[in-house]
């Protein structure tokens, strides 16, 4: 690395979105994976779809319970 570099030719903000959306990347254990592709499969249907439908159905008893 060098000491120093030269940003006087640098333009602030240039690539900043401030609306930019992050998609945070989750990792999940084997036997979960596993649970859900089975699901999927039965189902016809994509691991994500299946792992948002679970994940709602647990927010709607999570919020019951409150």
């Amino acid at each position: 690395m060098k000491k120093e570099y030269d940003f006087s030719k640098g333009e602030r903000g240039k690539f900043y979105r401030p609306n930019a959306k992050l998609n945070i990347p989750i990792y999940l254990d084997e036997e979960v994976i596993a649970f859900i592709e089975d699901i999927a499969h039965k189902k016809g249907t994509d691991f994500s779809s299946v792992a948002n439908q679970l994940l709602r159905s647990n927010m709607q008893l999570v919020e019951a319970i409150k």
